[in-house]
């Protein structure tokens, strides 16, 4: 648009040289003839030619300087506020579940959300729900697969499709519900079917715990209700046993084994290594945020040496002592678990413990077993954990399930509550928080039972199991601990190839020696000035070495609802989606798969690199194979390097013209070297190449550094969609920031210029409401362009017959007016309420959406065919009057006041052409502004007789409306300024329809309106891509399609074939397929691959059309049979329109909020668009 305001500016120049030219001429002409109406200077002379020349210039610059749409700009900005208005007021992007709607941060970027061609997404809590739930563990070495635990989950999940039943009946509340405590909800009839059990995962009870725990994160009952493992559950009873009789001995986890001392050590771990802050519903909330460098309560070497005194530890352990005297006060009747969410599954455990497990009661437990399965019950209800992290209170809530509760946290003590000891007070030294670099966090504590020096780390298992001490096999304890790290990491891998995030818990204990050494360093590296960061990096990682590995955890994050189904609209709409993601290679996969980013058929090339030479060997493997399959972008070598051009207007999917395309997985290590400066080239354009790309383990800073090379390098439009912290420099980079208000905080949200409540959401504010806006600008723009430039060619014209004198024949208050009042109103009306195509036209056919990627309605060929037409109708609309009123006796403004009518006739039938959803707001502005017009000119006229001498105004209106002459050429001068757009419209919609021409004409022919995706993906009719891979949620381990390269062998290799056509099942296409047989193939032309073209049309082949419309509407006029050739005239909201506006009914009247329609549609005709296009070609 700027560089058509300056093409503006050149052509106010030339016109304004123009005149100044013939200005003098005219001048040198009468200059001897002394013309009565050459008016001299003061001393009785004439101006020269080149000073008149020069005079003229500068008046015309002044009267031709609406030229420049100064006004389009406060237009544009006052449309997009009302845009986003509309935006936040659509009913469909709100969000029940969370009481949450979208929110417009920014107002002038509503036309990029049409144009996005790349998006990049986080993967955990924007794919996924972000709600950890803890899965299964290994503890040295053994694998706990918490079985009880997964039907629970199942139950939730099975439950969550059950939208349609009732709350559960025989369900209760705690007592304490009503005041927010996080006790979970659960059944008290033993006696119901699994049925209802399912039923208290349904949308009701959902939303009822939600209330519940609105007012702490990460505290849903599926969140919290663990239920332990049996076997996993005994040994930490019998760890709490050994420990409850020893605990006044000198060491008394000494005398516990390997296994059980990890086991203690796991769950300890678990407990205190986090930042979870402990409340109660009666205490004030608090919110403690802990630094990398927090405060350590040892401040000198003096003071860690009075801290290991003897006396100390006998405190301690009186301490101890009467903790766990003043604990079995409490224990006194057994409180109901809040690890189990309901009897049955409670029953199944007891059953799975057998004779020697804990004996159930009617009233929970008694003796030794209550002790060990209950914990006191009053202070667990109260008890509320805060945490930063899903992650960390999903650690937190499983180690409450096997009774090591976190009840209270210091900034220099953390206090944790074990059966059978009580509570034990660890002394927290310090905390090494989480940071993107080490991925990791560490404690530093003085474990109560020893007063030794423990150091717990917790983190990703690429981060930790590099960290862990060597073990050697000369010895029995060195090879046991070779063989438990071994099966630990086969087990990740399986934890991870399920979907699960995977985390690492290690310890390390420090003799005070060490403890001394490191203190001192760590010391001055916190009081340091310079390098204060770095210096504190260094020294977290002389601590985290030396690891003595504990075990793993797996935690479950489920995949958000419809999230499959918008990855699959979006990529119908031409959207190329990144994911970035922080998490394990498999995990990432896995979920991928999931959510159908990767399809079971297809090829993925897997990118691991161990150096940058490796990865610029892989890089030129991949290109090599990628290129041999099918021609895209060519490269050029020069020099050994691959020089490549990029198209910045080529749609990303248009890359690979003959076969589908593969995807790219590439982890974080190898993204690090494809980011350098003399590979980013290659690695942009393998990426652009592929179909979609997935990049595991990246930091922020990766992921702002890929957004950056796809918007700098393709110049392309990019999306960036996140909920987290770690998300912001991504949104911050990309042309377009979307947050998910979400599980993470708001720091996202602050960041975006978009926030959803769910991943859902985008493809309605993309597909539906960015069409929208860019299409609405974009024809407003040109709108502009073209009023102002026909207006300006008004003056232009007379110019000729008065001596290019600067002179107007309009008054000058209308030419204040006429932009100002008289012609602003319609456009802002439509350039915020219409809408070229229906919302369900839209999110059926995603296809529509290129036009936006493709900037069809604005090019420079439409901004030129604008002008053009402009210029054509100013001489039609300046030459009807002038013949009309040639050789008579009215004076020049009488003449000027018919133009300046049909001027404003002419621009309100032109933007009734371009309207393509006529509402009563559209005719009341029309309306409003050509009787503003008249109410205007007739007081005007007759209130003012000289109020502008010599002219004279008196009157004019008033006479020219008692003059046949008059209406005549208001009637006669537009119809034949605007009939040659009408007619080229007509002729290029009936025989070369566009693609956004033809989901018109189907959304008025179609009495019903077409499918929408979510009623097709609940009948199963998925498209090609999204059929093929319905049939698993993952990729079985010899099913995948899947292209591994690696250093040792750079190959890429497919195991095996695509599904063939043949089996897929088939179906009879409906009539609407047929009507839109060529919007996606024709109309798209070569940017639409083959492979997009075949997922266009995923209709239920059973649809019956009825043959009624749902709201009685008169015919549009030009809608009969004998004038089929003119059939594209009748998609013409403005004709078409006409008919329905006269009944004044009430859904003519106002907008219907659920079908987003504005007029009732026409009955639909029984021929289908191929056919009505032959006919009228023949007929042409």
């Amino acid at each position: 648009m700027n560089c058509n305001v300056l093409w503006c500016v050149l052509i106010l120049v030339c016109m304004s040289l123009f005149s100044a030219i013939g200005h003098g001429l005219w001048v040198l002409r009468y200059q001897e003839k002394k013309s009565l109406f050459d008016v001299p200077e003061s001393d009785g002379t004439s101006l020269s030619p080149v000073t008149a020349a020069v005079y003229s210039f500068l008046t015309m610059i002044i009267v031709l300087q609406v030229l420049i749409p100064i006004s389009l700009y406060v237009s544009i900005e006052i449309v997009k506020v009302c845009q986003v208005y509309f935006i936040n007021q659509d009913v469909e992007l709100y969000d029940e579940e969370t009481d949450s709607q979208l929110q417009c941060r920014a107002l002038n970027i509503t036309e990029d959300l049409g144009q996005i061609q790349y998006i990049f997404s986080d993967k955990t809590g924007t794919l996924t729900e972000n709600k950890m739930v803890f899965r299964r563990c290994t503890v040295s070495g053994i694998e706990y697969s918490h079985d009880a635990n997964a039907r629970r989950l199942a139950m939730y999940q099975e439950a969550d499709s059950e939208e349609e039943e009732v709350a559960p009946r025989g369900t209760s509340l705690s007592p304490r519900g009503s005041i927010g405590s996080h006790q979970s909800i659960r059944v008290t009839h033993k006696s119901q079917s699994t049925r209802s059990h399912r039923r208290m995962g349904s949308w009701a009870e959902a939303k009822r715990a939600s209330v519940l725990s609105r007012h702490t994160a990460f505290s849903s009952p599926m969140e919290k209700d663990i239920t332990p493992d049996p076997k996993l559950f005994e040994k930490v009873s019998e760890c709490a046993r050994y420990l409850a009789a020893t605990q006044h001995q000198e060491h008394p986890l000494a005398h516990l084994s390997p296994e059980l001392s990890d086991v203690f050590d796991f769950f300890i771990a678990l407990t205190i290594c986090n930042t979870v802050v402990v409340t109660s519903p009666d205490q004030p909330r608090q919110k403690v945020r802990v630094r990398f460098e927090l405060k350590s309560p040892v401040k000198t070497i003096e003071d860690f040496l009075r801290r290991f005194t003897p006396s100390r530890l006998a405190l301690g352990c009186s301490s101890i002592g009467s903790l766990a005297t003043s604990r079995s006060s409490h224990k006194s009747g057994s409180s109901f678990l809040s690890s189990l969410s309901n009897d049955s599954t409670l029953l199944q455990l007891e059953e799975q413990l057998g004779p020697h497990g804990p004996a159930v009661t009617d009233n929970g437990f008694h003796g030794q077993a209550a002790a060990g399965w209950a914990l006191s019950g009053r202070e667990e209800h109260e008890l509320r954990y805060e945490a930063e992290s899903p992650d960390e209170a999903a650690l937190v809530y499983a180690a409450r399930a096997y009774n090591c509760a976190l009840v209270d946290r210091l900034h220099d003590q953390v206090s944790v509550e074990l059966p059978h000891l009580g509570r034990l007070t660890f002394e927290l030294l310090h905390t090494l928080g989480f940071d993107s670099i080490r991925k990791r966090m560490s404690v530093v504590i003085r474990h109560p039972l020893t007063d030794e020096i423990y150091v717990y780390t917790k983190g990703a298992d690429s981060a930790v199991m590099d960290l862990l001490q060597p073990c050697t096999s000369d010895d029995a304890r060195g090879r046991h601990q070779k063989k438990i790290q071994s099966r630990t990491q086969n087990y990740l891998n399986l934890y991870a190839v399920e979907g699960l995030r995977t985390l690492c818990i290690a310890r390390r204990v420090l003799s005070k020696e060490e403890y001394a050494c490191w203190l001192q360093r760590h010391m001055e590296a916190e009081s340091a000035l310079d390098n204060r960061e770095e210096l504190l990096f260094q020294s977290a990682l002389r601590l985290e070495t030396n690891l003595h590995l504990l075990g793993a955890t797996g935690i479950e994050d489920r995949l958000q609802d419809g999230v499959p189904e918008t990855i699959a609209k979006l990529r119908q709409a031409g959207l190329q989606i990144w994911v970035l993601t922080g998490d394990k290679q498999e995990t990432a996969v896995n979920i991928a798969y999931a959510c159908k980013l990767l399809d079971q058929d297809e090829e993925v090339i897997t990118f691991n690199a161990e150096s940058q030479e490796a990865c610029a060997a892989l890089l030129d493997q991949c290109l090599h194979y990628v290129q041999s399959k099918g021609p895209g972008s060519t490269k050029e070598k020069t020099s050994g390097n691959i020089r490549v051009a990029f198209s910045p207007l080529c749609p990303p999917s248009t890359s690979m013209a003959s076969g589908p395309s593969p995807s790219l997985v590439i982890d974080g290590r190898s993204l690090a070297y494809a980011l350098e400066k003399s590979l980013e080239d290659k690695f942009l354009f393998l990426a652009k190449q592929c179909r979609s790309v997935l990049c595991c383990r990246s930091t922020p800073l990766q992921k702002s550094m890929v957004v950056k090379l796809v918007r700098s390098k393709l110049k392309a439009m990019t999306l960036a969609i996140g909920d987290g912290a770690n998300d912001v420099s991504m949104l911050q980079v990309a042309d377009v920031g979307v947050g998910i208000s979400g599980q993470e905080g708001m720091q996202a949200v602050m960041a975006s210029d978009f926030a959803v409540p769910r991943f859902r959401y985008l493809e309605r504010l993309l597909i539906v409401h960015g069409h929208w806006c860019y299409s609405r600008l974009a024809n407003m723009v040109l709108y502009f362009f073209y009023k102002n430039t026909m207006f300006v060619g008004l003056l232009f014209w007379f110019q000729f017959y008065c001596g290019f004198s600067a002179s107007a024949m309009i008054d000058q208050w209308y030419l204040i007016f006429f932009n100002l009042l008289f012609s602003s109103l319609p456009q802002l009306v439509t350039g915020v309420l219409d809408k070229d195509v229906p919302a369900d036209v839209l999110l059926a056919r995603p296809q529509l959406y290129r036009s936006g990627q493709n900037r069809e309605e604005y090019r420079p060929r439409a901004f030129w065919t604008n002008m053009a037409d402009a210029a054509f109708q100013s001489l039609v609309c300046f030459f009807i009057p002038y013949l009309a009123y040639y050789d008579s006796d009215v004076d020049m403004f009488t003449w000027g006041t018919p133009i300046t009518a049909i001027a404003l006739l002419t621009f309100l039938l032109h933007l009734g052409i371009e309207t393509k959803t006529w509402t009563w707001l559209n005719w009341i502005a029309c309306g409003f502004s050509i009787l503003l017009f008249f109410i205007v000119a007739l007081i005007y006229n007759a209130s003012c007789a000289t109020c502008y001498p010599p002219s004279n105004p008196y009157w004019t209106m008033q006479t020219l409306m008692g003059d046949p002459v008059f209406y005549l050429t208001c009637i006669i001068a537009p119809v034949a300024a605007l009939l040659p757009r009408l007619f080229f419209k007509t002729l290029q919609g009936t025989l070369f329809p566009t693609q956004l021409q033809l989901g018109r004409q189907l959304a008025k022919r179609s009495p019903k309106k077409p499918s929408i995706p979510k009623d097709i993906f609940a009948q199963g009719q998925l498209p090609r891509e999204q059929r093929s891979s319905s049939s698993s949620e993952a990729p079985s381990q010899d099913g995948t399609s899947q292209t591994s390269i690696s250093p040792e062998k750079a190959a890429v290799s497919r195991e095996h074939s695509v599904v063939p056509l043949s089996m897929l099942p088939t179906r009879t296409p409906s009539q609407e397929d047929s009507l839109l047989k060529g919007l996606c193939n024709q109309a798209l032309g070569p940017f639409m691959p083959e492979e997009a073209a075949q997922e266009g049309h995923p209709q239920d082949s059973e649809t019956k059309h009825s043959s009624a419309s749902g709201a009685a509407s008169l015919p549009p006029i030009f809608n009969l049979p004998n004038l089929s050739s003119l059939n594209w005239i009748s998609s013409l909201s403005l004709v078409s329109g006409l008919g329905s506006v006269l009944q004044f009914s009430q859904s003519s009247l106002q907008v219907d909020k659920q079908d987003d329609e504005f007029l009732p549609s026409p009955p639909q005709p029984t021929c289908e668009l191929h056919t009505l296009r032959g006919q009228t070609a023949k007929s042409f």
